[in-house]
C-alpha cells in the first residue's frame, strides 16, 4: 500500500512540474506566472479540485509517441471563490505551448459540460499558440466542441477569459464568445494570424503588440473589456467581477453585506451640475457617490469614452450602470458608444442584473463618417437592447436628453419602471439654438429676434416639466436624494415580472 502512495504522490509531483523547471524559470522570466500559480492566485485558498491530472495525449505522428507531459498543457478543474463555485481550466504555456490536441480539449469539455450542468461560472485562463499542429484535424475538432459549447452557455451561465499570454487561431475565437475578456499589458496578444502571416499575406511589418496587445483591444477594437499590469493584479480582479455576477440565468443576483446607508444623501450632488449648458461635468462622481461604498467595476474603461458602464451595488446587491460621460464628447452617442453599451445591457439582462442609466446625451454624433460606419445599425442595437430587456430599469436625466437619443436611453417609451429627472434636466426634440434656427430661419438677420426666440424655446422646453406633464417623466427629483430614490426604487420593482411574446430568438441588427 505503501509503495502506491508513493507512487501516487510521485505521479503528482511530475505532473505539477508542467513541461519542467528549465521552462518555469522561461515563464517566470517573461513576467508571468505558471497556470498552477494563477489557480493559486485566482482560487480560495486550498479550494482547487483538479481533474484529469494524469491525461496524456495520443498522437504518434511526427514524433509526439515519445514526447508527452501528464495533463497534455492544461490544467482543469474548479473551486471555489469567495466561497463561491466556479469552474475553470488555465493553459500551461510549460507544455507544448499551451497548444490545443484532442485531448486537451477533452478537458476543457469537460469542466464546460459540468460547468453548464451544474450552473455556475466558467473561467478561462489562457497562454496558448494555438491549434498543436502534430494532431491536424483533430485539434481543429477540439476546437469546434469547445466553439459549441461556448455558444451553449452564453446566456445561461457567465464566462469569462483572461489573456496572459500569446493567443492566436483558434484560441481567440473561444474569448470571443464568452461574456468578458481581460487582457494583461506588454505579456498578452490576441489575434487570428500572427505579425508573419501578416507580413507574408499583405505585406505589413508589425510587432505582435500593435497587431494585438492590450493597447490594442482595449482602446481600438473593443476585443477586450480591460487590460492590467500583471497576472496578479488580472487575477485579484476576476474575484472582485466574479462578486457581482449571479451564478447563472435563474439565480437572484448577490447579495453583500454593505455599510452605506440606503437613505443617504449627499448634498454635493446639488452642485455636480454646471451652471453654463456647455460645460462638462465627470458623470462618475455621480456615479461613485451613488452606489454603495463607492464601489464601482468599469468594463471597457478605456474604449468609447463617451459612455460609461460597469456593476455597481444599491442595498448590496448588484446593478449594472450605463451613463453618457459629458466630459468626452458631450456624452454623444456614436458608433462605438452604442455596440459599447447595447452589449452590455444585453449581459445585464440575461442575468437578471437591474439597470440604473443616468443620462446627459445631446443626441447622436453627426458627420459622414458615423454615417459610413453604419450608425444607424449600430444605434438602433443600443435601442433593441434597451427595448427588449425585461430587467428593472431605472433612469435618471440629469442635463441634457436631446432627439431621439433620449427615447434610446431606457426612456419610459422602452418600458423604463422608473423614469426621474433633475431639475437640472432638459428635454427636447434638440438644443434651443438649433431649435430656433430652423423654427424661425426667415428671422436669422434679426439677432435680437433671435435672441428673444431663444429664452422663449429655453423657458419652455429646457426643463423636466413638459415631459413630466405628459408621464413621460415619473419625478422631478432633487440631487441630493438620487441614492434613496434609486435604492427605494430597485427594491419596490424586486418582484418585477415581465415576459416577451415566445419566440425563437431576436434578429438584433449585429
Amino acid at each position: 500500500m505503501r509503495d502506491i502512495l508513493e507512487e501516487l504522490e510521485q505521479r503528482r509531483a511530475v505532473a505539477r512540474l508542467g513541461g519542467g523547471e528549465k521552462r518555469i524559470d522561461a515563464q517566470h522570466a517573461r513576467g508571468k506566472l505558471t497556470a498552477r500559480e494563477r489557480i493559486e492566485v485566482l482560487l480560495d485558498e486550498g479550494s482547487f479540485e483538479e481533474f484529469d491530472m494524469f491525461v496524456e495525449h495520443r498522437a504518434t505522428d511526427f514524433g509526439m509517441g515519445e514526447t508527452k507531459y501528464p495533463g497534455d498543457g492544461v490544467v482543469t478543474g474548479w473551486g471555489t471563490v469567495n466561497g463561491r463555485t466556479i469552474y475553470l481550466f488555465a493553459k500551461d504555456f510549460t507544455v507544448f505551448g499551451g497548444s490545443l490536441s484532442e485531448t486537451h480539449a477533452q478537458k476543457i469539455l469537460k469542466v464546460q459540460d459540468m460547468a453548464l450542468r451544474n450552473r455556475a461560472p466558467i473561467i478561462g485562463l489562457f497562454d496558448a499558440g494555438g491549434a498543436r499542429i502534430q494532431e491536424g484535424v483533430a485539434a481543429l475538432g477540439g476546437y469546434g466542441e469547445v466553439f459549441q459549447r461556448n455558444v451553449l452557455a452564453s446566456g445561461v451561465i457567465p464566462q469569462i477569459s483572461v489573456i496572459m499570454g500569446p493567443c492566436a487561431g483558434g484560441d481567440v475565437y473561444s474569448p470571443a464568445m464568452t461574456d468578458f475578456i481581460f487582457m494583461v499589458r506588454d505579456t498578452s496578444y490576441m489575434f487570428v494570424t500572427g505579425p508573419d502571416v501578416v507580413k507574408t499575406v499583405t505585406n505589413e511589418t508589425v510587432t505582435a503588440e500593435e497587431l494585438g496587445g492590450a493597447s490594442i483591444h482595449t482602446t481600438k477594437s473593443s476585443i477586450a473589456d480591460g487590460g492590467y499590469d500583471d497576472d496578479v493584479t488580472a487575477l485579484l480582479e476576476m474575484r472582485r467581477l466574479i462578486d457581482f455576477l449571479p451564478a447563472h440565468n435563474k439565480a437572484d443576483v448577490p447579495e453583500l453585506s454593505v455599510y452605506d446607508e440606503p437613505d443617504r444623501i449627499d448634498l454635493s450632488l446639488d452642485t455636480l451640475i454646471p451652471d453654463n449648458p456647455n460645460k462638462p461635468y465627470d458623470i462618475k462622481e455621480l456615479i461613485l457617490k451613488t452606489v454603495d461604498e463607492g464601489d464601482f467595476f468599469e468594463i471597457q474603461e478605456a474604449y468609447a469614452k463617451n459612455i460609461v458602464v460597469g456593476f455597481g451595488r444599491m442595498e448590496g446587491r448588484t446593478v449594472g450602470i450605463v451613463a453618457n460621460q459629458p466630459m468626452v464628447l458631450a456624452g454623444v452617442l456614436d458608433s462605438d458608444a452604442s455596440r459599447k453599451a447595447a452589449r452590455f445591457v444585453r449581459f445585464c439582462d440575461c442575468f437578471g442584473i437591474p439597470l440604473i442609466t443616468f443620462v446627459d446625451v445631446p443626441g447622436f454624433l453627426p458627420g459622414t463618417a458615423q454615417e459610413y460606419g453604419g450608425l444607424i445599425k449600430h444605434g438602433a442595437k443600443l435601442l433593441f437592447a434597451y427595448a427588449e430587456a425585461t430587467v428593472p430599469k431605472v433612469t435618471l436625466i440629469t442635463r441634457k436628453a436631446y432627439g431621439g437619443a433620449y427615447d434610446v436611453m431606457a426612456s419610459k417609451h422602452l418600458r423604463g419602471d422608473l423614469n426621474y429627472a433633475w431639475p437640472t434636466a432638459e428635454i427636447a426634440v434638440m438644443g434651443a439654438k438649433g431649435a430656433v434656427e430652423i423654427l424661425y430661419r426667415s428671422e436669422l438677420g434679426d439677432p435680437a429676434r433671435i435672441a428673444a426666440r431663444t429664452k422663449e424655446y429655453e423657458a419652455r422646453f429646457a426643463n423636466p416639466f413638459v415631459a413630466a406633464e405628459r408621464g413621460y417623466i415619473d419625478e422631478v427629483i432633487m440631487p441630493h436624494s438620487t441614492r434613496r430614490r434609486i435604492c427605494r426604487g430597485l427594491r419596490m420593482l424586486r418582484n418585477k415580472h415581465l415576459e416577451n411574446p415566445w419566440k425563437k430568438h431576436d434578429n438584433i441588427p449585429l
